[in-house]
């Protein structure tokens, strides 16, 4: 197992020693990212840039034990009592499947856990309710309006007739989403199939499947499998003519029409703030709400816009009485490789 030390100290300048004495404070915290991919890894960067703000804002050392379990159940186990053996101060699960496991880990324990990029924390038995979580667990969640994704589809599309569910059944981020696209698509009349994979060769099989199905658009939550196999079944969609509509930009990022959710740069943000909150001011994770974001954000590849034959500006005229903003990416495999073209 690779682990990766985060060492985010910020030292207190010398105007602030001479003017006030400041009692350097030291915590350790221990982050487990669940999988690779650009979604996750924004939240983690992001949590780190914003702990290192606020050290240097405050005096205070962060000491970060990183590490990514890559999906599997045997090294999460170790990551999380290698955190638990380094007497962690707080423990931070990115995804439902850490947060789950990190909570059963610190049962009866002092150690607080914050979780980020939850889509279902109540569904999920993470929370009581989102208002007051109950346990020593609170965090961030990437909850998303399945809704407003149905009806991207039929405004830019009002003669849709089938659309495939792409999703991993193990994950259970997709539960909800998935159900309430089932419930939508029922109410509208319109048909749908189900697909599954619980690998990228199986999602390669679940995207080739949908194809010969013949739907007219593919809708994933913010499903980790899926989002780690979405270079390798992008361009089969493109082939197809069919449009991928998916729950986060890095989706879109990856290849896929249209990603529409939260901003996990700013989901990554304000679960530092509550890192913070816990460890510094005091606040009792039982009694801090868990963060939920607007959902307005619709981000359109413009590379698979183009390569489906659809034009971006009448597409984005049709997306826009239904978001907050509709924004633009080209296809790459991470939002540092975007930034950097």
């Amino acid at each position: 197992m690779k682990k990766r030390m985060l060492a985010i100290a910020a030292a207190v300048t010398a105007t602030m020693m001479m003017t006030s004495p400041v009692m350097a404070e030291d915590f350790k915290i221990g982050i487990c990212n669940y999988v690779d991919d650009a979604s996750l890894n924004q939240i983690v960067d992001n949590i780190h840039n914003r702990l290192v703000e606020i050290g240097e804002e405050k005096g205070i050392t962060f000491d970060v034990s990183y590490d990514n379990c890559n999906a599997d159940a045997s090294v999460m186990e170790q990551i999380i009592s290698d955190f638990q053996a380094d007497n962690v101060d707080l423990m931070v699960g990115v995804a439902t499947p850490v947060a789950m496991r990190m909570q059963s880990a610190t049962e009866g324990t002092d150690t607080p856990v914050v979780f980020s990029a939850v889509s279902d924390p109540v569904g999920s038995g993470l929370v009581d309710s989102l208002e007051a979580p109950g346990a020593n667990i609170t965090g961030t969640s990437d909850y998303l309006d399945t809704s407003s994704i149905m009806k991207l589809i039929q405004a830019q599309n009002p003669d849709v007739k089938k659309i495939g569910l792409l999703y991993d059944v193990g994950q259970d981020s997709s539960t909800t989403a998935i159900q309430e696209a089932k419930d939508f698509l029922d109410e509208e009349g319109i048909e749908y199939v189900e697909r599954t994979g619980t690998t990228t060769d199986e999602v390669q099989l679940a995207a080739e499947a949908l194809i010969a199905d013949g739907v007219d658009a593919v809708f994933t939550p913010t499903d980790n499998t899926i989002m780690t196999a979405e270079l390798s079944i992008y361009e089969k969609f493109i082939e197809a003519g069919i449009p991928h509509y998916t729950g986060a930009d890095s989706f879109a990022l990856n290849g896929a029409f249209v990603g529409y959710g939260v901003d996990y740069a700013n989901l990554g943000q304000k679960t530092a703030d509550m890192i913070v909150d816990i460890l510094v001011d005091g606040a009792k994770p039982s009694e801090t709400a868990v963060e939920t974001f607007d959902n307005g954000t619709a981000t359109v590849n413009t590379e698979t816009c183009e390569a489906l034959g659809l034009d971006f500006d009448t597409v984005k005229k049709a997306f826009e009485p239904l978001c907050t903003q509709v924004n633009e990416i080209t296809t790459a495999e991470s939002f540092d490789d975007v930034e950097a073209k």
